[in-house]
């Protein structure tokens, strides 16, 4: 039998208003309820003339969507309902009225097709107030509306203290002093505690409202988990695999050899169906070695040869074993000038190139290295990911940015060749997960070149870095790999808790900017 799923249990009993509760139930609401029900409606609505829908009507409303009608019992005895239709809301606009909305309280507006659970009444026993009960069942609403992918839930809320302040306030003004908590008003607040914000005041919305003088507040929540349908076969992932190369430096004869070893780690994490696999800044420094007896600036210039058929065969790597590969960086030289480039090869064929933004003062000083000027995210079949290169992650500026365009997971390669330069880009990739409500991946090389100049020694420890609340690990760690070793690590991340992050998590770091007071944007 399908029911709700959201009774409590009856371990402990709970005196309220002089009443033993030993049970709460949520159940679907039946004609055979309707006497009940008529009785509650009379004590909750006092101000309300003509306020109990007729049984004809709840006959109608349980027929057409049963499962969005749903009743509150408390020891047996009806305690509160909850009535709703779906509709489809570009059939309507913000300024609709009550009877509008319901087809003149015929329901014909109901469609299983529509986009937005449309509530039409949510009522509870006055002797039962205080018990939360109403967010039992908007609870239970917003669990539907996610089951069945439908956008939001929107109904008009009456303003039924609106009439003792109407002289000196306008609705507006009033809704204003109630947020402000100048004024209590239970019924506003307990819809901005429960996730609603106002789209519209609308007038003339509930005919014989005196208490709301006919406003009423437009009132809406999104459901953060909704997928616009789609003709594609294709989907994106709410549950991503990634796969962290720590690549160990070691003497390659050829580009060849390194090639091979390139493919060893792609078949590895492919086996564990990852969906991307990381590679660290510079993996290809060994093949400098043949250049050693050249300056710095000649032997990096040197490396860049390589770069072109390095991305190809990542390419071909990306196709063939189905995963999209972030391929660490490697040196490019463009129209004369020396640039730390990388390439996001998706298993789809398609290629782009993320270049390093920040040089560090050695790469300038040793090797002539220039930074590049372009900060952009990419769309994957994972979702929008970020990609930057070891130096530019202490620079809060551009994750930022990325996050501003839906950023949900950075990539960040990286070389380092100290516990100091480790930690500088450790820290500031954690502190980047936390305030831009994403996903950071961290990679880098261990091991040491001694037949390589400037690439003497390396220093890391992989990791995947999450934000910091109740649905992710507490110290914000979610995987990480033995320090100085060779090995991959793997690890799983959900984007649908990053949604629910952005709208309900402790403290909102991208909406609670201050944009009146600054701002961040490119040049």
């Amino acid at each position: 039998m399908d029911t709700p799923h959201a009774t409590t249990e009856t371990t402990e009993t709970i005196e309220a208003h002089g009443t033993d509760i030993e049970k709460v139930e949520l159940k679907f609401l039946t004609l055979e309820d309707y006497e009940e029900m008529t009785l509650v409606m009379r004590e909750a609505y006092t101000g309300l003339t003509d306020a109990v829908w007729k049984k004809h009507q709840i006959k109608k409303l349980t027929e057409l969507f049963p499962r969005g009608q749903v009743a509150l019992f408390i020891n047996g005895e009806l305690a509160g309902c909850a009535l709703a239709i779906i509709v489809d809301y570009s059939e309507f606009d913000d300024s609709h009225t009550y009877r509008e909305i319901t087809g003149n309280y015929t329901f014909k507006t109901h469609t299983p097709k529509g986009n937005l659970l449309y509530g039409i009444d949510i009522f509870v026993r006055p002797k039962y107030r205080g018990l939360r009960l109403g967010r039992r069942m908007y609870d239970y609403r917003k669990e539907l509306c996610e089951e069945l992918n439908l956008e939001g839930i929107l109904f008009g809320g009456r303003l039924p203290k609106y009439h003792l302040f109407a002289e000196t306030l306008s609705p507006r003004q009033f809704i204003e002093k109630v947020k402000a908590k100048e004024i209590h008003d239970p019924v506003l607040n307990f819809q901005f505690s429960n996730d609603f914000y106002i789209k519209k005041i609308i007038t003339n919305y509930l005919s014989g409202d005196s208490e709301s003088l006919e406003y009423a507040a437009l009132l809406q929540w999104n459901n953060v988990l909704y997928a616009p349908p789609t003709k594609s076969p294709s989907v994106t992932k709410s549950v991503v695999r990634l796969g962290l190369v720590q690549w160990q430096m070691r003497t390659y004869r050829e580009l060849e050899d390194l090639l091979q070893q390139v493919e060893y780690f792609v078949d590895t994490v492919s086996v564990y169906r990852s969906d991307f696999a990381l590679f660290p800044e510079f993996f290809n420094a060994p093949l400098m070695a043949a250049y050693n007896h050249l300056s710095e600036p000649e032997a990096i210039r040197m490396l860049a040869k390589f770069t072109e058929p390095l991305r190809k065969k990542f390419s071909e790597l990306s196709v063939a074993y189905n995963i999209n590969i972030i391929t660490g960086s490697m040196p490019m030289i463009e129209d004369g000038v020396l640039y730390n480039v990388g390439f996001l090869c998706r298993r789809d064929g398609t290629v782009d190139r993320f270049t390093k933004i920040h040089v560090t003062p050695d790469e300038a000083k040793v090797w002539g290295m220039s930074g590049g000027n372009t900060v952009r995210t990419f769309d994957t079949d994972c979702g929008k990911i970020g990609i930057l290169i070891c130096y530019d992650v202490e620079f809060p500026e551009l994750p930022r940015i990325m996050a501003q365009q839906g950023m949900n997971i950075l990539f960040v390669p990286f070389l380092t060749d100290t516990q100091n330069g480790y930690s500088r880009v450790r820290h500031c990739a954690q502190a980047r997960a936390i305030e831009n409500e994403c996903y950071v991946a961290i990679a880098g090389s261990v091991g040491n070149l001694p037949k390589v100049h400037n690439m003497d020694i390396q220093y890391a420890q992989s990791m995947v870095f999450t934000p910091c609340d109740f649905a992710f690990p507490s110290n914000g760690i979610k995987a990480e790999a033995t320090p100085n070793t060779e090995m991959i690590l793997v690890a799983d991340v959900d984007l649908d808790l990053l949604k629910e992050l952005h709208h309900h998590g402790s403290v909102h770091n991208l909406r609670d900017r201050r944009t009146d007071v600054y701002r961040l944007e490119l040049k």
